[in-house]
């Protein structure tokens, strides 16, 4: 009986919630100066459930490691790790880095010409094909390219270089003409924070005039980029 005395007074029922040290506004809810929950396993780490609705597949949870580290699961998949040293990953973050294996060459004139990149470096979370990044959800992304190019006819008045969007184009622009004396080369960099929506696509383009020959290359150490910022 003292026992049971003891827990009523620590523990609250009220229209279906339940309160520790606290009268429940929720269907738990622990209060008091030093409220937390701790639950501890033989194996000497610790995790709570967050919501689960009986199924594996859905399952949210929280759990501290041995090591000291924290790693937040959704799906039954881990989603983010914060380790001892307070160092944060998140590898299923939209980010991939790209580079093409082959070189392309004679640029057409006066086309929008599509950057070929056929090698994976890294393609976290599976975002990138067909020379094309495929934003899974809506947020801010930072995109980058460097093209080395050449063979460039130094009669050429423009180069475009483009990332375009699903919203919009980010371009670069130089003027071989004004650059060299005679055909030559140069690397092209830039990189643009982009608002994509869910599905969006991103890719990179080069565009030279309809003057001078087709005979400019991209060198295989030309690269594309991106990840996920907010």
């Amino acid at each position: 009986q003292n026992e049971l005395a003891q827990f009523a007074d620590v523990v609250t029922v009220n229209s279906g919630n339940v309160g520790i040290g606290v009268s429940p506004s929720d269907k738990l809810h622990v209060g008091g100066s030093a409220a937390f929950i701790r639950v501890d396993r033989s194996d000497g780490e610790a995790g709570i459930t967050l919501m689960y609705n009986g199924s594996n597949s859905t399952r949210s949870n929280i759990a501290t490691q041995t090591n000291g580290d924290l790693a937040i699961d959704t799906a039954n998949a881990e989603r983010m790790r914060i380790d001892a040293t307070g160092a944060v990953t998140m590898p299923h973050q939209p980010a991939f880095l790209v580079k093409p294996n082959t070189e392309q060459s004679n640029i057409a004139l006066a086309s929008n010409v599509t950057v070929l990149f056929q090698t994976e470096i890294f393609d976290q979370n599976a975002d990138f094909a067909n020379n094309t990044f495929t934003a899974p959800v809506a947020g801010k992304y930072q995109l980058n390219f460097s093209l080395y190019l050449k063979d460039i006819n130094d009669a050429y008045q423009y180069i475009y270089a483009r990332i375009q969007t699903s919203n919009r184009n980010y371009e670069v622009e130089i003027y071989p003409s004004t650059i060299f004396n005679s055909d030559g080369r140069i690397t092209v960099g830039a990189g643009f924070l982009a608002d994509m929506d869910a599905s969006d696509t991103a890719f990179v383009t080069v565009q030279v005039p309809n003057t001078g020959s087709a005979q400019m290359d991209i060198v295989v150490y030309s690269s594309f980029s991106g990840y996920l910022v907010a």
